[in-house]
């Protein structure tokens, strides 16, 4: 891997994107430290410390949250937004066409993503707002007061800022923008929360079994995102014009875990909106009202509780099923085959060769969705079992987007020096 990115830097076009890439995640860095005005830093770290589910969020806004920064909602409302078109998609057959139009069709849907990323940063940004000035962190103010007005404002630009700098690594730089800005924040935060845990007594103790696991973790995340299923496809001999092909047999690579790290990012983007909808009723007047919130708040916003622990895992094996099923549709790759004449040995063209892709594809993602499920809840585990590492998040979730990342960035990185390579050799 050192040699490959070494041999990259060679390199002046890949090295510009490297740079490119490099450049956008120091400035994303920097915002994170641009805090809203009138922010109690004693009341914000209180709140953080009595709110677990903050803290995980805090994480993936690579520490705006934590210092209620202009970015603080980091790239959750279009995460939201994601799923929202995903699930759009199987209801409202325009879009379902449009998502079968190729590159058109994807640069329209991404269009409406970004249109719809701004109400929802918004409402969160609202329900962000609302729950600062309820916990004393923001001077308590009316909906339509300047200092309400102005926080929103802010926050929405916030998130659409840095959805427009994750456009931009996606576009000039190197990987998935999206992904890198969630990678920058998850690396970014390592320090802050391993230091007092290093520092206090005993920290060397409780830090190695830590280390251990995270090795152990990493491992299994790599083997398990290579892991596939490989079918044969047979190929029959066909003529095209003057040409005769000649039979062959190729592989259709089905992979364990082709949601990659989506199921788990969509799992905690719907957790945070009961919590956020039931501070919004936490001041109720109306008793029964209040008490549903409150019930709400404490269960979703303690990543330490039964409730939230069993709902992040169902979520978690519902959206890898989900999203394995817009990934990749049986029906499509067996139509495919059978117009080019490929089949697979021993399964008829057609309609069973799409039910045995179905069989095999729902087999293979009951793995993938059992092992991201418990990457998922494997914080709590380690917390409940390594005491005094609480604070540090870096479990299972971060661990997976933190590996699939570098793993695909290095594959984007092997892919352009090959295509770099043929190109000279043409010359």
């Amino acid at each position: 891997m050192i040699d490959s990115v070494v041999t990259a830097l060679r390199a002046p076009d890949i090295r510009r994107k490297i740079l490119f890439t490099l450049g956008i995640l120091l400035i994303f860095r920097i915002l994170t430290n641009v805090p809203v005005p009138n922010v109690n830093q004693d009341q914000l770290a209180n709140l953080f410390k009595s709110n677990q589910l903050l803290g995980l969020l805090d994480l993936f806004s690579g520490g705006g949250l934590a210092t209620a920064s202009i970015v603080g909602m980091g790239v959750n409302p279009y995460i939201n937004a994601s799923i929202i078109m995903q699930l759009m998609q199987g209801v409202i057959p325009s879009l379902m066409e449009l998502s079968r139009e190729g590159e058109y069709g994807r640069n329209k849907l991404n269009q409406y993503t970004r249109l719809l990323t701004v109400p929802m940063a918004f409402a969160q940004g609202y329900g962000f707002t609302v729950l600062l000035q309820n916990a004393g962190v923001l001077p308590a103010a009316s909906f339509f007061s300047f200092q309400t007005l102005s926080l929103l404002l802010s926050f929405t630009a916030g998130t659409i800022l840095l959805m427009w700098l994750g456009e931009l690594i996606s576009e000039r730089g190197l990987g998935n923008g999206i992904s890198f800005i969630i990678f920058a924040g998850i690396v970014g935060r390592i320090p802050h929360q391993a230091a007092p845990i290093i520092t206090g007594p005993d920290g060397i103790l409780r830090i190695i079994p830590f280390v251990i696991i995270a090795i152990v973790v990493i491992a299994g995340v790599v083997w398990v995102n290579e892991g596939q299923r490989r079918i044969p496809v047979q190929y029959a001999s066909r003529v095209r014009g003057r040409r005769m092909y000649q039979g062959q047999t190729q592989y259709l690579p089905l992979k364990v875990t082709m949601a990659g790290v989506i199921p788990i990012i969509f799992a905690i983007s719907i957790l945070l909106f009961p919590a956020q909808i039931a501070t919004y009723f936490a001041t109720s007047t109306v008793d029964w009202v209040k008490t549903v919130a409150t019930w709400v708040s404490t269960n979703l916003s303690q990543s330490n509780t039964i409730v939230y622990g069993s709902l992040y895992f169902m979520l978690v094996v519902f959206f890898t099923y989900f999203y394995t099923a817009f990934q990749f549709k049986p029906d499509q790759t067996a139509d495919y085959l059978r117009k080019n004449g490929g089949f697979i040995p021993g399964i008829r063209p057609g309609r069973p060769t799409e039910e045995f892709l179905l069989r095999v594809t729902n087999r293979i993602t009951l793995g993938g969705a059992l092992f991201l499920g418990a990457l998922a809840v494997l914080p709590l585990l380690v917390a409940a079992a390594i005491p005094g590492t609480e604070n540090l998040r870096l479990g299972g979730t971060s661990m997976l987007i933190v590996v699939s990342v570098v793993v695909e960035t290095m594959k984007q990185l092997e892919a352009q020096m090959l295509m770099r390579h043929y190109e000279g050799f043409i010359r």
